[in-house]
Order: C-alpha cells, then sequence, then structure tokens
C-alpha cells in the first residue's frame, strides 16, 4: 500500500536517482572516447588507498579491463580482496601532477577481479591494440601479451556498479 509517507520520500529521493542515473550514463559514455582511467583501490575501511594510477583500459562487453604488473598495488589489492574501486574517466596527465583535476571527471565505482580468461585477455588486447595504435601500442602491446603468458602482467577486470 502506497502512503503519503512512501509519496513524499520517494520524490524526495527522485532527483537523486535522476543524477545518479545521468552522471553513470556520462562515465559510460566517456569511455567510449576516453584514453585513460584514474583509479584507486578502496581499502577495507572504505577509504580510498593514497595510490591512484593514470592508466591505459580496454572496455569489453560493458566492463574496464586493465594490463599491469602483479606488484602494482591495484594487482595486489585485489589479491588481498579489496575488490572495491573507483574509477574516473578522463584525461588530466600524471595524477600526482594533476592538481587532483581528474576528480572532476565522471565518476564509477566499480567490483575488480583477476581476469585469467585467456580468450577474453586475447579480446581486450585486439581491442586495446586498435585504440592505442598511435600511442605506442607497437611497443607495449607485446609486452603486454607476453607479461599475461608468463606472469610478468596481469589483468584486472573491473566490473562497473549499475
Amino acid at each position: 500500500m502506497i502512503t503519503r509517507r512512501t509519496l513524499v520520500a520517494g520524490a524526495a529521493l527522485a532527483p537523486f536517482a535522476l543524477w545518479t542515473r545521468t552522471a553513470l550514463a556520462n562515465a559510460m559514455s566517456a569511455l567510449q572516447t576516453s584514453k585513460l582511467v584514474y583509479l584507486t583501490p578502496i581499502k577495507s575501511n572504505g577509504e580510498e588507498s593514497r595510490c591512484k594510477a593514470e592508466i591505459w583500459f580496454g572496455y569489453h562487453g560493458g566492463d574496464i579491463y586493465v594490463v599491469t604488473p602483479p606488484d602494482a598495488w591495484r594487482a595486489e589489492a585485489v589479491g588481498r580482496g579489496l575488490t572495491r574501486a573507483r574509477l574516473w574517466v578522463g584525461e588530466f596527465g600524471i595524477w600526482t601532477r594533476s592538481n587532483d583535476a581528474f576528480r572532476e571527471a565522471p565518476e564509477l565505482m566499480a567490483t575488480s577481479s583477476l581476469e585469467t580468461n585467456t580468450d577474453v585477455q586475447a579480446e581486450v588486447l585486439e581491442k586495446m591494440g586498435a585504440k592505442y595504435a598511435d600511442d605506442g601500442w607497437s611497443r607495449w602491446g607485446d609486452e603486454f601479451r607476453k607479461g599475461l603468458a608468463d606472469g610478468g602482467r596481469v589483468m584486472i577486470r573491473y566490473v562497473v556498479d549499475a
């Protein structure tokens, strides 16, 4: 049964729900054109890690993928069960020199996991190759492929919160 109280509460929350959907749509749209995401793992106490990263990414099947050394904090966090992450979509240069400008970019929350399926890895790398063809992929593509094969790199999958 819908009461007056339910209607008033729903009406009060409606602008927030619309803003949240719009922010998510803006971030998802930005993933189509941006060459970088900025990301940080979320610690067990809910705070952001003090380590951030600006990083190349692949967008495949609605998820975000990055390739990174296994000893990078973002990979170690996943290994420690710290699977929550905040991502910003845009290009602001090196995060430590950006004066936090990336925080104004479209923002996403996501759950991370290591992607070990070699078919998915190959599909993501193919998309990244097309995306970064003019940005050094001729060097990094082979490095990513070899690293994923020999354990020198891992692929992290970020599933965006709906």
